[in-house]
């Protein structure tokens, strides 16, 4: 009896079921939203480059995993203005999280620079093909891995399928989240806490204990942090308690690797206009959305995408290991 169909379809009905749980811990949050009035209109976002990304937000709550079609405004991924340079060439990439926002433009730069793609997702098969289809037009291969990363076994498989669809593994990026705010600790609960650890970090050890088997001298795993594990956020406990901890599991797990020439560095980006933070924040909060920092505008997943790329590199970064690199939209951090 062919178990591949069968396991492909457990994966694809526990990868369901967390999206349900998700958005079951989404909607009592919902319920308990203060009433709220919208502020001031703030000044234009800084520009820094000869593309203009957007600073006003559309007013929309999205639910939860959040999907990249269902947005009113479109994150910008493309990065139109990047010329790849076979810094990737030959290369194979893994990456969670990949159907959209950051994982997507990280997907797309990758193949430019010449590597095939595999993407771990969780339930948004419309963004995944979409991703596919741009990997793709950059005359690169993408495999298509639904599941679920609080999952170890999955991960396992998810390793496996990648390595027998493109006969290795050079690059992991750990991308896959879940956050919901709260506005008090007593919001947290115990089911919640749970959810956003066993994703956001137990995810990111199950997935490099499966690459590690399988990376090389030159290999790289890259994990995206966040600025709340700088700063902390009063209204993002759990989330900013696990990005904390992917910062310090991201320096230790370089310092393990070393000796065997495998490179683990982090990315901390500050607000990127993805369908993570419309799926958190209601339609009223969203429009306020990346305004605190210095650029007064959330950044756009191709600004992120570069860095990505600049530490997945050996030409780029050998020299590099156990940093976490601030992307953040402010002065100093």
């Amino acid at each position: 009896m062919d178990r591949k169909p069968q396991a492909k379809d457990q994966n694809r009905n526990a990868a369901e079921q967390t999206a349900e749980k998700q958005r079951e811990i989404q909607r009592e949050q919902d319920r308990q939203e203060p009433k709220e009035s919208g502020g001031d209109k703030k000044d234009k976002g800084v520009q820094t480059s000869a593309r203009q990304y957007p600073d006003d937000l559309p007013s929309q709550h999205l639910e939860k995993p959040g999907q990249e079609a269902d947005m009113q405004l479109k994150p910008q991924f493309f990065a139109p203005d990047y010329r790849g340079s076979g810094k990737l060439k030959g290369m194979v990439a893994l990456i969670t999280g990949g159907d959209s926002g950051i994982g997507r433009a990280v997907a797309v730069l990758y193949a430019r620079e010449g590597a095939d793609v595999a993407i771990v997702y969780l339930t948004s098969h419309e963004d995944a093909e979409e991703t596919k289809r741009y990997v793709e037009k950059e005359g690169r291969q993408c495999l298509l891995i639904p599941g679920d990363v609080k999952d170890p076994k999955f991960c396992k498989d998810a390793v496996e399928k990648t390595v027998a669809e493109f006969d290795g593994l050079d690059i992991l990026v750990n991308n896959a989240a879940f956050q919901e705010h709260a506005h008090s600790l007593q919001d947290i609960t115990d089911e919640r806490l749970e959810e956003t650890f066993r994703t956001n970090i137990f995810g990111y050890f199950y997935m490099a204990r499966a690459a590690e088997p399988h990376l090389k001298k030159g290999s790289c795993i890259i994990n995206t942090g966040s600025v709340v594990a700088l700063k902390g956020s009063k209204e993002l406990l759990d989330y900013s308690a696990t990005k904390g901890a992917i910062h310090a599991f991201t320096l230790s797990l370089a310092s393990s690797l070393i000796e065997k020439g495998i490179r683990v560095n982090a990315v901390a980006p500050g607000p990127v206009w993805t369908p993570l933070n419309p799926a958190d924040r209601s339609a009223k909060e969203i429009v306020e959305f990346g305004k605190q920092t210095d650029y007064k505008r959330p950044a756009q997943p191709e600004e992120l995408s570069p860095a990505y790329v600049f530490l997945a590199s050996p030409v780029c970064s050998s020299y590099i290991n156990g940093i976490v690199l601030p992307v953040t939209g402010s002065v100093g951090s």
